[in-house]
């Protein structure tokens, strides 16, 4: 298969969803491979390929010359985007997928990953929003050691080009419930909504993907085994022309995307080990409670006082070796140690005001027993406490920029 041939559509693969390795890629053809593969999903872009293309060329040229391609991977637009590409033959580098029976930019992102020859694998809206100088910096990134390099809108040099208040609330309330939905993945990034990035192929290798809607990004970071993150700031640009295919379908397909990859990922393990500590500070707050209150003669409500505190601090510290200890490594310092303890001591103790409402609540308003009052409350803050914690006290944003 000559995929070099302007007239030459590229096959659409087939079955699951996983990247395969170079080795896999080129037993297929007798093409070498290439440093980077950039995919371009496009849906009615007709208007805006050329401009791209022409841009994105002239940028890699100066860098990766003769060793980098550009796939557009179409969703069979009805504006013929897939044959304008096809007609833009003075650029060699470029390839064309036309995609008939699915549909979705992040399963159009991974088909062209299927078939891509670059060690490097990255993605470009074609729609401009993206600036396109933007990808010598990303490159520099990789080059610098990290295995993914993000186009972030919340880093110094990053924005928004005028989005209205009700866009920015959305997008930021996206962000706040993927943090609460999945902070040891959301909370990697400072932009997990951007969809403008590249990753090392072998992070992704054999990983089997599963996406929903836009959000390539989540399901990288979710799935892909990715050491090492680099970040550099862009505004978000208006779309000059075409239409916005941003709509409330978009939004829902990126919450059930989050509970998809939320189950898929599991917590499991880490709940049970956030409830061991949990029931082993129970032991510590009797018995310090009994120093105190019958050694030492101090008072009931100082006792009781004292005696949770110190129980408190007992989990949180067999939680931040123990429960948490992989995201702890990555805030290392006593600073940070300070914060992380004063952030579990507030859920805590918010926790504890919660359990009392709960335990009331349901005593005196639906007339439940008040021992099964008690355990309700307590496994319902149980879960409140491992949840809020995993995303504020151990929530790590390992990044550089």
């Amino acid at each position: 298969m000559n995929v070099n041939s302007a007239n030459c559509l590229l096959p659409v693969p087939s079955g699951s969803f996983v990247v395969p390795d170079l080795t896999t890629v080129l037993s297929t053809t007798e093409e070498r491979p290439l440093r980077f593969s950039l995919i371009i999903p496009t849906y009615k872009e007709a208007k805006n390929l050329a401009q791209l293309v022409e841009q994105v060329s002239r940028l890699l040229d100066s860098q990766l010359a003769g060793n980098y391609e550009l796939i557009v991977v179409d969703d069979n637009s009805p504006d013929d985007t897939w044959k304008v590409a096809q007609e833009l033959t003075n650029y060699p580098q470029l390839k064309v997928m036309r995609r008939i029976e699915e549909r979705g930019l992040s399963t159009a992102v991974i088909r062209g990953w299927q078939v891509a020859r670059g060690e490097v694998l990255g993605v470009i809206d074609a729609d401009l929003q993206h600036p396109p100088e933007l990808l010598l910096q990303l490159w520099s990134q990789i080059q610098g050691g990290a295995d993914l390099a993000v186009a972030s809108r919340h880093v110094e040099g990053g924005g928004v080009n005028d989005w209205s208040i009700i866009r920015r609330f959305l997008s930021r309330g996206a962000q706040t419930i993927g943090l609460i939905l999945l902070p040891g993945v959301i909370g990697r990034v400072s932009d997990p909504m951007s969809g403008y990035f590249m990753v090392r192929r072998n992070c992704l290798v054999d990983r089997p993907l599963n996406p929903l809607g836009y959000k390539i990004l989540i399901e990288v970071l979710g799935r892909g085994k990715i050491p090492e993150i680099g970040e550099v700031g862009y505004v978000f640009q208006e779309r000059q022309v075409g239409e916005s295919k941003v709509t409330w379908k978009q939004y829902v397909e990126y919450l059930q995307h989050l509970l998809r990859l939320r189950l898929s990922l599991g917590s499991i393990g880490r709940f049970i080990r956030f409830s061991i500590v949990g029931f082993s500070g129970v032991f510590v707050d009797i018995a310090i409670f009994y120093l105190l209150r019958n050694k030492l003669g101090l008072g009931l409500t100082l006792s009781a006082a004292l005696s949770a505190e110190v129980a408190m601090f007992n989990n949180f510290l067999w939680n931040d070796v123990w429960t948490f200890g992989d995201i702890s490594q990555h805030q290392p310092g006593l600073r940070q140690w300070f914060e992380r303890f004063l952030k579990f001591n507030g859920i805590c103790l918010a926790g504890l005001i919660l359990n009392v409402l709960l335990v009331n609540l349901l005593f005196n308003v639906f007339g439940i027993n008040e021992y099964v009052s008690k355990l309700i409350a307590i496994a319902a803050v149980t879960v409140w406490n491992f949840w809020i914690n995993l995303k504020l006290s151990w929530r790590v944003t390992d990044v550089r920029q």
